[in-house]
This record gives structure tokens, C-alpha cells and sequence, in this order.
């Protein structure tokens, strides 16, 4: 064949070897991906990666070499469907309205609990959303499923909260106390409430923690609340600083700000 095509043999080789060194190469850049993203990321996102150290490779080749090395995305684990908890009555109505698509930082947080196993029994978390950036900016997690381990969760805030309008929830009853409304009033928060059953009204905190559940929580037995605490700011830390999101434009929501401002001061000068 090489006569026929009239090129040497020698140089058939080299490129066989070349393309046998690039394989080898992508192969571990995929793995390291992967594993750097704790085991969490999949085609589209590592494709994403890939692109930033100037690799162009199509998602078919990286399933395939996924499969080779054996390399599962925790998302391919189905998902554990929780029942329904109870809801308060209150008159407050949906002012949100899903506009879920903010463009002024800490104009509106989201929030929702789950839960998660600490040695034999039941623990919570609670977090809050920056609809802006996606950013969980207060998280919280205790034995107890109440105001206070919403009120812990505020308390992490590293902002101003007197900058924040509304504080968006689902109807559950750890979010309707006086404890609560107490310190939103100290600090002008306006309430919204999702409809009665209508999950969709808080889509993005929903979201939220169906990811968190599957990159965190799911699978994973804590032996103490310390460890969940310290495993959770680990979480937290790498959810808003280094994993990309596909929300974003596949940038982490430190970058989403910080790009947003860039822009912004584009604009002003």
C-alpha cells in the first residue's frame, strides 16, 4: 500500500506513532477532568474543558474513551424521589412570577432544604441562591429540620443583606415563622411564596438541589455533623469557584460576575 500510494514506510509509521501519542495524551486530560470535577462532569462539559487547553474533540470521541477507562458520571445514578412535605397557608402570593432571569446581583435569593444521612439518622441542609449568578451564597445544615437552620444559612451571607428584595421559597413550614419574618423585616427583604403545589415556581433552588443531591449527597453516609459541615464548605466552595455551569455559559459563577462587571465597566467608560 505504501507503494501504491507512493509514500514511505517510515513515514507511514511516524504518523501512526503521532496519532497513538495524541490518544495517549487526550486520555489522560480526560481523566484528569474527570476526576478533578468529582467524577461529576460528562461529555458536553469536559468537551468544555478540553476546548480551554486548546483541544478540539468531538463528544463521541469522549464517550468512547470514557467507556474505555471506565469513567461514570454520577448523574447516570437514577434519583431518589422524595415525598411531599407540608405546606403553610399563608396569603403571601408569588411575586417572583419565575423570572427567574435576574440581572442585579442579590436582587433575589432562592432557598430549599433535602436532606442527608449522618450516621444512623436524618440531617438537613439549607442553602441560598444568588439568582444572578447561580452562586450559593449561605448554606446551613443541622440535626433539625426548622427556622433556625434557615436563619444559620443567612447568617453565612458574606454580603450586604440590606442589598437584597426578595427571598423566593416553596411553602414549607420551616420558611413561615416569626423567627424568619423577623429578620427579613430588619433587613427590608420582601416575601414571595410558590403556589401551593406548584413546584415549577421555584425552579432553580429545585435544580439546585437536585444537583447537590447527586455530586454530594447521594451514596454518602456522614459519621458526624462536623463532617458534613466541613464536607458541605468544600461543596460549596468548589460549586461556586471552580465547577462550570451549563446555566452560565459553562463558566463557574465567580466568573459569571466577574465577566458581567467587565462588561459593565466596558459600557461606563
Amino acid at each position: 500500500m505504501c507503494n501504491v500510494l507512493q509514500i514511505s514506510r517510515s513515514t507511514y509509521y511516524y504518523e501512526a506513532k503521532s496519532r497513538n501519542n495524541q490518544e495517549e495524551e487526550l486520555t489522560k486530560l480526560i481523566i484528569q477532568i474527570f476526576k478533578e470535577s468529582k467524577n461529576i462532569y460528562g461529555q458536553r462539559k469536559i468537551k468544555v474543558e478540553l476546548k480551554k487547553l486548546d483541544w478540539t474533540v468531538s463528544r463521541r470521541r469522549i464517550r468512547r474513551i470514557m467507556e474505555e477507562q471506565g469513567l461514570v458520571s454520577k448523574y447516570t445514578v437514577a434519583q431518589y424521589k422524595p415525598s411531599k412535605k407540608a405546606c403553610n397557608e399563608s396569603s403571601i402570593g408569588n411575586t417572583l412570577n419565575r423570572e427567574f432571569k435576574q440581572e442585579q446581583e442579590l436582587k433575589v435569593v432562592v432557598s430549599d432544604l433535602t436532606y442527608v444521612r449522618v450516621h444512623q439518622n436524618w440531617h438537613y441542609i439549607c442553602i441560598l441562591v444568588d439568582l444572578y449568578n447561580r452562586e450559593i451564597i449561605g448554606h446551613s445544615a443541622g440535626p433539625h429540620k426548622n427556622a433556625e437552620l434557615v436563619k444559620r444559612a443567612f447568617s453565612r451571607v458574606p454580603y450586604n443583606l440590606f442589598e437584597l428584595e426578595l427571598f423566593h421559597t416553596d411553602r414549607g413550614s420551616e420558611f413561615k415563622n416569626r423567627l424568619i419574618d423577623q429578620a427579613l423585616k430588619t433587613f427590608g427583604i420582601e416575601r414571595s411564596l410558590s403556589e401551593k403545589g406548584t413546584p415549577y415556581d421555584n425552579a432553580v433552588a429545585e435544580a439546585t438541589f437536585k444537583t447537590i443531591k447527586t455530586e454530594f449527597i447521594n451514596g454518602r453516609v456522614f459519621f458526624s455533623q462536623e463532617e458534613l459541615d466541613l464536607a458541605l464548605f468544600d461543596y460549596v466552595h468548589w460549586f461556586n469557584n471552580i465547577r462550570i455551569h451549563g446555566s452560565l455559559g459553562y463558566l463557574t459563577p465567580l466568573e459569571y460576575k466577574q465577566q458581567k462587571k467587565a462588561e459593565k465597566a466596558g459600557t461606563l467608560t
